[in-house]
């Protein structure tokens, strides 16, 4: 086993096309503990040059609501009215904290991802 630390692209793909070939070695051999090293050095260098940014609010809201199989209806009353749950999925209006709250506790996604930033369409 040759480790080192990751720094340029083609020692990252090096080191995914190693990490694939022992994939499935057994966790207590050399090529586990090796596979194990890699995956962290893989993931170390993905953050600090492809760092992946958390989801819109809104985005993030839509792609639950489709994993959930919830409608637009389905947030009446937990966002508000009928009217307010368009607006909000519609950009014409930002999330409330109580609004933030209630997502969280009912789609179960981290209050993180809903309270930043977003666009207004106007």
């Amino acid at each position: 086993m040759n480790i080192k630390p990751i720094k340029t692209d083609q020692e990252y793909y090096a080191a995914l096309e190693r990490l694939e070939m022992i994939f499935d070695a057994p966790v207590d051999s050399p090529e586990g503990d090796e596979a194990e090293v890699l995956s962290i050095l893989i993931e170390n260098f993905e953050d600090k040059y492809y760092p992946i940014d958390a989801p819109d609010p809104i985005e993030a809201i839509k792609v639950r609501m489709e994993e959930m199989n919830f409608q637009q209806k389905d947030l009446v009353g937990i966002i508000g009215g009928k009217s307010r749950v368009s607006e909000i999925l519609n950009r014409k209006k930002k999330l409330t904290l109580e609004m933030v709250r209630k997502l969280t506790e009912i789609l179960k996604l981290p209050s993180e991802v809903l309270i930043q930033d977003y666009q207004l369409l106007k």
